[in-house]
C-alpha cells in the first residue's frame, strides 16, 4: 500500500508541475473569472500547503506551519517559485511516507485533522483524493482561462 501511495503522488505531483509549466502565460496562473474563484496559482499553493501540513509535519517530522489563508490570498508568485514548492513537497511526501510501516497504516493518522482521529490508511487515501480533485481543476482551469 505505502508503494503504491508513493508512486500515485509522486505521479499526481508531477502531473501538477506539467499543469503549471504548460500555462502559456504566467499571470494566467492568478486568473479568476465569474464563478471560478480560485485561480491555478491558488489551488497549487493550496496542495503544497496541505501535503507539506499533513504529511510533512505528520509523518516526514518537519517543521513546516501551514499558513492556510496565504494559500488563497497570495497572487503572482513566480512559476518558477511554485515548481520549486512542488519539488520540495514531491521530497517531503516520499520521506514521509517512507516513515509509515506497514502496521502503522492499520492504526491512526498522527495529526486530528477533523473532529476526532481517523485511520492512517483512510487519511493518506482521502489526502491523494484531494490532490486529484484540486488537480482536475487546475487542468480544467488552465484549458478554459489560458
Amino acid at each position: 500500500m505505502i508503494n503504491t501511495l508513493k508512486s500515485l503522488f509522486k505521479r499526481d505531483l508531477e502531473k501538477l508541475k506539467t499543469e503549471i509549466e504548460q500555462y502559456s502565460s504566467e499571470e494566467n496562473l492568478w486568473r479568476t473569472d465569474k464563478c471560478i474563484a480560485n485561480s491555478a496559482g491558488n489551488l497549487c499553493l493550496h496542495l503544497i500547503g496541505n501535503l507539506n501540513a499533513f504529511i510533512g509535519a505528520g509523518l516526514a517530522k518537519t517543521s513546516y506551519v501551514r499558513q492556510r489563508d496565504l494559500e488563497f490570498s497570495s497572487t503572482s508568485i513566480p512559476r518558477t517559485t511554485l515548481l520549486r514548492q512542488i519539488d520540495e513537497t514531491i521530497v517531503v511526501v516520499e520521506k514521509g511516507l517512507n516513515n509509515v510501516t506497514d502496521d502503522q497504516l492499520s492504526g491512526n493518522f498522527p495529526i486530528v485533522i477533523w473532529d476526532q482521529p481517523t485511520g492512517m490508511e483512510f487519511t493518506l487515501v482521502h489526502l491523494l483524493s484531494h490532490l486529484n480533485y484540486h488537480l482536475g481543476q487546475v487542468n480544467y482551469h488552465r484549458r478554459l482561462l489560458d
